[in-house]
């Protein structure tokens, strides 16, 4: 089996935006395809999101571009040479490119074998429990409306998207523990990186008093250190926001000096389930959790959620919402179900059915190996 042809699509179609913090406008979210395909008929597809202020994305497209030719000819299943090869020596690409061939790839192999992803990575479970996961909303009254809407779904656990401003994100955090007083919802708080020490500090501590399951993203990931002194001093279970570490070496030093409590990554961040199974069991050997991300649309939710069912490290699947903004283009979606749990996809590869025609009517970038010299 030889690919023999590959498309990429960035795919933006005009749905509601949000945002996560208050000095990010509403943000541009790209959905951005790769197809391979193959002579013997078997397709793969992945794909990975991208987040810009003021267009949509269309860099990781043109990244793709770079990359094609070395996929043409190649055998679809020797996953691990192609991405070796693919990795720059030089000049780094951006990993999320590298991140959708990778994903395809997999979905390929899945389809090839007849098997969904999650069990060809180990099929831990297939079913988990998920968070809701909100955008930025404008006040402290409408995020305890949504969460009540939130728990009337079914959801037991929710995060906040918050201002990322200290003392408004204590108001809010304050006013849902006193609204819903009695520990049967589960809830974490991200502030996107945008903490100083001594705030990641004071949040800490209140998060750990009103019994908070986690605090994400108090620093920047980079910040190694500082993450070491905050989990020295404080209970409440710290996580990073995953986006920034991608090396390998940097993620086992992290887990290692016990930066976080719980590790974080995303299947397209470090740049596919290829490194991302990697990235997992360096988790298990340090014997701690995962909490991998599974933000954006369907097709990116799909590979995440493939790798924690996969390996079984992770307590949580976090869910977009609300939902329609995230599942343009797709036949199939995941969604929670009224148990407060995503079951994991019956069919072969990533598991979920793409309707083509309104990814291409929603592209703005299009890419075909057919017509590259």
């Amino acid at each position: 089996m030889k690919i023999d042809r590959i498309e990429v699509l960035a795919v933006a179609p005009e749905v509601q935006r949000f945002t996560w913090s208050h000095d990010l406008p509403e943000q541009y979210m790209t959905n951005t395809l790769v197809r391979i395909y193959t002579d013997d008929g078997v397709e793969g597809v992945g794909g990975v999101s991208n987040y810009t202020s003021y267009a949509f994305d269309r860099y990781t497209a043109e990244t793709l571009r770079h990359m094609i030719p070395v996929l043409i000819g190649k055998d679809p299943l020797k996953r691990e040479p192609i991405w070796n090869a693919l990795w720059s020596r030089v000049f780094p690409f951006a990993p999320t490119a590298l991140a959708a061939i990778d994903i395809a790839l997999w979905d390929l192999l899945g389809k090839h074998s007849n098997l969904p992803v999650y069990q060809l990575l180990g099929g831990a479970c297939d079913r988990m429990q998920s968070y809701a996961s909100t955008p930025l909303f404008d006040d402290v009254p409408t995020y305890l409306r949504f969460v009540e809407e939130m728990i009337d779904e079914g959801f037991r656990a929710i995060k906040f998207h918050c201002w990322c401003l200290p003392e408004k994100d204590r108001e809010l955090v304050r006013a849902v523990r006193d609204a819903f007083p009695d520990g049967d919802i589960g809830f974490m708080l991200d502030v996107e990186n945008n903490y100083e020490w001594q705030d990641a500090l004071e949040m800490s501590l209140e998060l750990e008093d009103l019994d908070f399951s986690w605090f994400e993203a108090p620093l920047m990931d980079y910040d190694r250190e500082g993450y070491r002194k905050l989990t020295e001093r404080v209970n409440v279970p710290i996580v990073p926001s995953g986006n920034w570490i991608q090396d390998l070496s940097a993620f086992e030093h992290a887990l290692q000096t016990s930066c976080w409590t719980r590790a974080r990554t995303d299947v397209t961040v470090c740049g596919g389930f290829t490194p991302a199974r990697k990235c997992m069991a360096l988790v298990e050997a340090a014997g701690m959790k995962c909490e991998v991300m599974s933000w954006g649309n369907t097709m990116i939710s799909s590979a995440n959620l493939s790798l924690m069912l996969g390996t079984g490290l992770s307590s949580y699947y976090e869910q977009p919402v609300p939902y329609e903004p995230y599942e343009y283009g797709m036949h199939d979606v995941i969604r929670t179900g009224p148990d407060g749990y995503v079951s994991a996809p019956e069919a072969p590869g990533l598991g979920y059915q793409i309707d083509w025609n309104a990814m291409y009517a929603a592209a703005i970038h299009k890419l075909d190996s057919r017509e590259m010299v």
